[in-house]
């Protein structure tokens, strides 16, 4: 019976002068290749299952596949809808985002990919979604415009600033105010000057 690696990683972490022995007994485990279902690549009835090709920087794959880099094997591209890390895995004309595989959006329209602002259409700016550069729209009247500065949703997300003629500001605090254990982002809002 094998140690669970959780435990490995903690007798690593106490054990500082045995750590060394302990990670690299871990790295020399035998590695095992992904199963033809984690591949996609089982036969169908009355149907043979595709060879699986191996891959690397100097060996790239067959038209219509990807190299999967964690194993090594050359995997056929990926149709809309399916999960996917990278654009090439995607099949011809799909774009990975947000995890699948999606048709493209027309260039400078919401939800777009970007680089600046003035790829965006009027109205439009380039802020991250998710971690992606994607066109959004400006804010109108009332909507929220502020990210709280720390936390996953800051790091990854980002809002685009209010419409011309708008500012992002709080709301004035009411005279008696109700503690909130977590206080609400939304009453940063876009409102008149």
């Amino acid at each position: 019976m094998q140690p669970f690696p959780a435990l490995l990683c903690i007798l690593a972490a106490l054990l500082p002068a045995a750590a060394a022995h302990l990670w690299a007994w871990m790295y020399a485990l035998p590695q095992h290749p992904p199963d033809r279902a984690a591949l996609g690549r089982s036969a169908g009835p009355g149907g043979s299952a595709e060879e699986v090709t191996p891959c690397g920087p100097t060996t790239p794959c067959a038209h219509g596949h990807f190299c999967d880099e964690h194993f090594g094997l050359c995997l056929p591209t990926r149709p809309a809808g399916q999960y996917c890390r990278r654009d090439t895995h995607c099949a011809h004309g799909l774009l990975c985002t947000f995890g699948k595989c999606q048709q493209p959006v027309p260039d400078g329209q919401e939800g777009a990919r970007c680089q600046r602002d003035e790829d965006c259409g009027a109205g439009g700016c380039c802020a991250r979604r998710h971690g992606e550069l994607l066109c959004q729209q400006r804010l109108e009247l009332g909507q929220s415009c502020h990210v709280p500065p720390g936390g996953l949703a800051f790091s990854i997300n980002q809002v685009c600033p209010c419409q011309a003629g708008l500012v992002c500001r709080a709301s004035p605090p009411p005279r008696e105010k109700a503690f909130e254990y977590w206080p609400e982002k939304s009453e940063w809002r876009c409102r008149q000057p």
